[in-house]
């Protein structure tokens, strides 16, 4: 029985300083450059799909997620339970970066780009759509593992 809890002390170590995506942090912590996911590109544009598909995420990893919209009317995206499952950093529109504790939706009034900067947290599955989206086209299903 004593072994078992000294193997089990040993190995704690080693799982905090692991992350989904790279073995070794160092002082960055899950910030880490080899913690970064593939960047999320979503776009809204009058009459065209959000994403080319589903997203799936790692729980724990980093993400930069950009969210460009071409001006051709003024859309929204929500997702409250999406934001809330996940740790933002930081979001950057026009240079300007901000440190948010929540956010509900982003709406564009005209054409412009957001960037967020996350690290995806609670898994299970979510989406952002357009505010009363009926088509599948008008929202994306992220799942966060």
């Amino acid at each position: 029985m004593k072994s078992l809890a000294l193997a089990a002390a040993l190995a704690l170590p080693t799982l905090a300083h692991s992350a989904p995506l790279c073995d070794k942090l160092g002082f960055a912590g899950l910030l880490a450059k080899c913690n970064v996911g593939e960047e999320i590109e979503l776009t809204l544009a009058s009459g065209q799909p959000i994403s080319d598909g589903p997203i799936t995420l790692e729980s724990g990893a980093y993400y930069e997620m950009v969210i460009t919209a071409d001006g051709s009317a003024e859309l929204a995206l929500e997702g409250a339970g999406f934001f809330r499952a996940i740790w933002m950093d930081e979001i950057v529109i026009n240079d300007i970066e901000i440190r948010p504790m929540a956010v509900d939706s982003f709406e564009f009034d005209a054409a412009g780009e957001l960037e967020l900067g996350f690290i995806a947290i609670k898994p299970g599955r979510y989406e952002l759509a357009l505010p009363g989206a009926r088509g599948d086209s008008q929202r994306v299903k992220i799942q966060i593992k």
